[in-house]
């Protein structure tokens, strides 16, 4: 007779549950090496140097700033509150609350980052009137804020300040509460109840932050692993939202899911194997933390299967917090690529440092933006002030990704484009300035005709338009969109480092070979004749200082709108500056051709009636709402490609025009008074793109 505890002996252990973060089992349960302990220490003191930390008393003094934004907030309330014939008690009572979200909810600001911040009010405290106008006249008036802007039409309503010199973005959000509970939980869902959809995004910020940080199996490492691929993301050119790449809660939330697929992992495994994922992932599957809440309240949530704009997106990345949303749905296809040509590189890097080939100085190397493409849209922001052309740079800004957008849809994806996120400014000029580049080529692979032409002038005109609907333009906002080839850059765009010098030896005006390759793309911007004159001469009139005069952005009271710029594309193309170009390139194909989108032109009707020749019959793409043409719902998400363009107002021609004009500089400018255009200074401008093979 075999007892029980023989039996008991005789089983073998029972392995303990795999605890799952996330909506998956995780990719692996293994934990540091000692080779990988130290690597995460290098790691460490790397963004120590890097001056990712702040000091404590530039804490503090966040602390404190923080402390005096929530009692200005609350004597406002109270001031309304009384204003408005409510009882002692309840004036007693009133108050507003202050939550932080972002980069500093999340722990991971810098020295001189700004502070996310989102005021909660009771339900009579408005944010049209009460916020943008009383407190912002209360701001207005305190000798602590500087730089005081407020942008109410925003996707999210934000108003911007700096108070004490701390950068801060305040939210306001109005609760179906006469009292605000002192202590809210604003991440229960009863907070949504009764309000309106621009206060549930200004409250998903900090609901979003929150979940995020209960979602991570180690918070410290979370923070480790965001500082350093934030930090590497702006190296790189790869951080901003709003020009179609990735913000602070996209990365956030794309570290939180590697965190969630390797919970026991230090940092230095989680940055490599963030890489390591990312290169692989099928977009457009989505990226989420948890399970999409079901639809509750009635807020529309991010599901292809039943929203056909959500089946456009190329890059979800889905947030925590219901209603759940992409994040990311600025994201378009020439970006998508871009980010997968660094995520490549950074795949590269971090497989050379586990094999202690490399450091981690080399993961963080500046991606040399203006030494990887042969031509670029340069497009010149002009004010009177500084504090005109805040408003108008953040304008421009917020429309450069629909000009993106419309030339992506105009030539049929076959010019890419990369809208590079850092401004540039040029001090010698007398008025307020910035600048934006892009850079250009054709699409990597693409098969052509020779002589084969097309007509964007349409997208330039229509992004044209897009920018006269500012509603709060002044005299002396002005923009300029010109052409400019590698060599004639202008040279405030190198003083930052964008050039390595132990590579590269070479001014501004010599184009480099060693760091990228030829792209072939060739523009051509005066009559065929002069541009023959020119080869043979080079010395003659057109000489290269003549036209880099011509190329530079005129005075303001000299402002001339040139009229045709015309593009030649070879047969190769360069993208990044590395030595990994050709393998990224290939990777990149691969994703943008399984996840391109058509755009679907739509009628002009909403832009203005003003009409110029040549300009296409499509209206700007707007943030919230791109039209696309897209296929049912797939199992994987895909978008499919759109061939039939039937509506669109392009040009394909052959053999290159003989008609140009002599011009140098795409002019763009816009001198509206009251929202008209001035159409003596404002001509269409006309972009011909020829794709010949050089074969």
């Amino acid at each position: 007779m075999v007892s029980s505890e023989g039996l008991c002996g005789s089983q073998p252990p029972i392995a303990a549950p795999v605890t799952q973060y996330g909506v998956t089992k995780p990719i692996s349960m293994a934990g540091p090496t000692a080779a990988d302990i130290q690597r995460s220490r290098d790691l460490e003191k790397f963004l120590v140097q890097a001056g990712l930390y702040e000091s404590k008393e530039e804490a503090s003094k966040r602390e404190e700033v923080l402390g005096q934004i929530q009692e200005i907030v609350t004597n406002w309330v109270k001031q309304l509150t009384r204003l408005r014939g409510y009882t002692d008690q309840m004036v007693e009572d009133a108050k507003a609350l202050i939550f932080t979200f972002g980069s500093y909810r999340l722990g991971v600001h810098g020295p001189g980052s700004d502070i996310d911040a989102l005021c909660v009010g009771p339900s009579y405290v408005s944010r049209e009137e009460d916020f943008f106008f009383v407190l912002h006249n209360i701001l207005a008036e305190r000798e602590e804020v500087t730089e005081l802007q407020p942008v109410p039409d925003a996707h999210v309503p934000v108003m911007r300040f700096k108070f004490n010199g701390i950068p801060i973005d305040l939210l306001y959000a109005s609760i179906s509460h006469l009292v605000v509970p002192h202590d809210l939980d604003i991440s229960d869902i009863s907070v949504l109840y009764n309000v309106d959809e621009p206060t549930v995004r200004s409250l998903n910020g900090c609901r979003v932050a929150d979940q995020i940080l209960k979602l991570v199996p180690n918070v410290e490492h979370f923070r480790t692993t965001l500082r350093c691929l934030k930090f590497w993301a702006k190296r790189r050119g790869v951080y901003s939202n709003v020009t179609g790449f990735l913000g602070g809660v996209n990365w956030a939330l794309l570290v939180a899911r590697i965190c969630q697929l390797y919970p026991n992992a230090a940092p230095s495994m989680l940055v490599s194997r963030f890489f390591r994922v990312f290169t692989q992932w099928r977009w457009p599957n989505p990226v989420m933390l948890c399970a999409i809440d079901e639809d509750r309240l009635g807020f529309s949530v991010w599901d292809p299967r039943k929203n056909p704009r959500d089946r456009t997106h190329h890059m979800p990345i889905i947030t925590p917090a219901y209603p759940c949303m992409n994040s990311s749905y600025n994201v378009s296809t020439s970006t998508l690529r871009v980010m997968m040509e660094q995520f490549q590189y950074g795949n590269n890097v971090c497989e050379k440092i586990e094999l202690n080939k490399a450091k981690w100085s080399a993961l963080f190397e500046p991606y040399l933006f203006f030494q990887s493409y042969t031509n670029y849209l340069q497009v010149d922001i002009l004010a009177a002030d500084a504090d005109d052309l805040r408003s108008w740079k953040g304008w421009v800004e917020s429309r450069l990704r629909q000009l993106t957008l419309m030339i992506e849809r105009d030539t049929y994806g076959k010019l890419q484009c990369h809208p590079y996120p850092q401004d540039y400014v040029d001090a010698s000029k007398p008025c307020a300035h910035c600048a934006f580049f892009m850079g250009l080529q054709r699409k990597h692979g693409e098969i052509v005709q020779e002589g084969q032409q097309f007509d964007i002038r349409g997208s330039v005109d229509e992004f044209r338009h897009s920018i006269n609907m500012y509603m709060f333009w002044k005299p002396g906002m002005e923009i300029y969109v010109s052409h400019v080839r590698r060599k004639q850059l202008p040279a405030y765009v190198y003083p930052d480092g964008c050039k390595r010098s132990r590579n590269l030896h070479l001014t501004p005006e010599q184009p480099s070979y060693n760091m990228s390759r030829n792209n072939g793309v060739a523009y051509q911007a005066e009559s065929g004749e002069k541009c023959l004159k020119r080869k043979k001469d080079p010395d003659g009139e057109d000489s290269e200082q003549s036209r880099l005069d011509k190329r530079r952005s005129p005075d303001r009271n000299q402002s001339v709108s040139p009229e045709i710029i015309s593009c030649k594309l070879g047969s190769t193309c360069t993208g990044c500056s590395t030595s990994d170009l050709d393998e990224m390139n290939r990777f990149a194909e691969v994703n943008t051709s399984s996840n391109s989108s058509g755009i679907s032109s739509c009628s002009h009707e909403d832009i203005g009636n003003e009409s110029t020749a040549g300009s296409s019959e499509g209206s700007n793409v707007g943030d919230d709402n791109p039209s696309s043409s897209q296929s049912d719902s797939s199992d994987d998400l895909k978008s499919s490609v759109e061939d039939d363009h039937a509506d669109q107002n392009k040009v394909f021609q052959d053999g290159l025009l003989k008609d140009l004009e002599p011009k140098t500089v795409v002019g763009v400018v816009l001198k509206s008074m009251n929202g008209v255009v001035d159409s003596e200074s404002v001509q269409n401008p006309v972009i011909r793109l020829s794709l010949a093979s050089t074969a």
